[in-house]
């Protein structure tokens, strides 16, 4: 019988692991197998831009995977059984449940409302299709003068509350900040992003917890009213309940606790990648949810499932950042370097440069997802060409 692997999950991370996988691993001893809830890929890193107008090329995941030999299972995922390896589905066909001999665990996060009253009920965000989609609807129905504050001054913050204002400078844009914005950023890409903020005429509000949100303003710790026709809340993320559910070892923040090969601790038969995983850097530190982080481990995680698959050592791959790259709208951007410890370098890259450094980044990621087999660099020739354990063979 074919060695089974199953893919959860078909963002940044699920989609490019199961194309290296379908590239790498010959498909006559394997069979792998993406769940997915929805039919498109989703490029989370432009959901932002399709919240404030711009319409976005839509990849059909069934295109993305033709040819490839992965099937695609369009449901979502209600239940996980570690024990029995099994994994139970909901969708247009009914429910079902698939078997695995491998699970590869990239089902992402949401929203984190962090308990805050009334941000379920009013605010928006930018974390998934479908509530990007529902915010833009909501800004295609505010008049001029209208009022949207940005919870959150992490990168997701930041990028959306410029692209509304850019695209939008017919509305009245705010950013409510925990702390002080742009806080980790090096003193000069600072003082570039507050001046971007300046020219798009977006208020800062420093310091302020934002402790609840009614429909048409959100209250701060201290007591104050801020006007906001539209809330958006970007104040973090959190994964699916699933993982935890299943018995799977898990952190605090219900991330999937992994060896250095992203293989579960807890159940050796099952990987993660991406903002469900809880990992450890090159620095020490649990990689943050990110797309970086998604591209890190992914890697790892099917480098690592190739090699026990077929015989070989297990590579490393390196997951250290170099920098953080922050879209300002469509034509200013920051690329702040980071060292070791992912502390802010003096050096950073802003304006039209770091706008087109950034687009070509999301170009790459756009084409990479649509051509899951392209190519093969020469380091993985000479991996996939080591000897095979026996029954599972490598892709000639």
């Amino acid at each position: 019988m074919k060695h089974r692997i199953v893919v959860l999950g078909a963002g940044y991370a699920g989609a490019f692991a199961a194309g290296n996988l379908a590239r790498r691993l010959s498909p006559a001893d394997t069979e792998i197998t993406v769940v997915n809830a929805g039919p498109d890929f989703v490029e989370r890193m432009r959901l932002h831009q399709l919240a404030g107008g711009q319409d976005l090329a839509v990849r059909k995941l069934a295109d993305v995977f033709a040819g490839t030999g992965v099937r695609l299972r369009l449901a979502r995922v209600t239940a996980l059984d570690p024990e029995r390896r099994t994994v139970a589905v909901t969708g247009e066909d009914g429910d079902g449940e698939l078997g695995y001999d491998t699970l590869l665990y990239a089902l992402g996060s949401s929203v984190a409302r962090h308990g805050v009253p009334g941000v379920a009920e009013h605010a928006f965000d930018v974390t998934g299709l479908s509530s990007a989609l529902r915010l833009r609807a909501r800004l295609d129905g505010l008049g001029a003068g209208g009022t949207v504050l940005v919870v959150g001054e992490g990168l997701t913050g930041i990028e959306t509350a410029t692209e509304l204002a850019e695209s939008r400078p017919d509305l009245k844009v705010a950013l409510a900040a925990r702390g002080e914005l742009g806080a980790w950023l090096s003193p000069k890409a600072r003082r570039h992003l507050r001046r971007t903020f300046d020219r798009f005429g977006i208020a800062v509000h420093e310091h302020t917890g934002i402790e609840a949100v009614e429909p048409s303003w959100a209250i701060g710790a201290d007591g104050r009213s801020i006007p906001a026709d539209v809330t958006v809340w970007s104040a973090g993320f959190a994964v699916h309940p699933l993982a935890a559910a299943s018995g799977l070892e898990v952190s605090e923040t219900g991330q999937i606790v992994v060896d250095r090969t992203m293989r579960s601790v807890s159940h050796p038969d099952v990987y993660a990648a991406g903002d469900a995983v809880h990992a450890i850097g090159d620095n020490g530190r649990p990689l943050p949810m990110s797309c970086a982080s998604a591209g890190f481990t992914n890697m790892q995680a099917t480098a690592a499932i190739i090699a026990r698959l077929t015989g070989a050592e297990v590579p490393t791959v390196g997951l250290k950042y170099h920098g953080n790259h922050i879209s300002l709208g469509r034509r200013d951007a920051i690329f702040q370097m980071v060292d070791g410890d992912a502390r802010a370098k003096s050096w950073f890259l802003g304006g039209r440069t770091a706008a087109r450094l950034k687009a070509g980044v999301l170009s790459g990621a756009g084409f990479g997802i649509a051509h899951p087999t392209f190519g093969m660099p020469k380091r993985r020739r000479r991996l996939a060409a080591a000897p095979a354990a026996p029954g599972v063979r490598v892709a000639a």
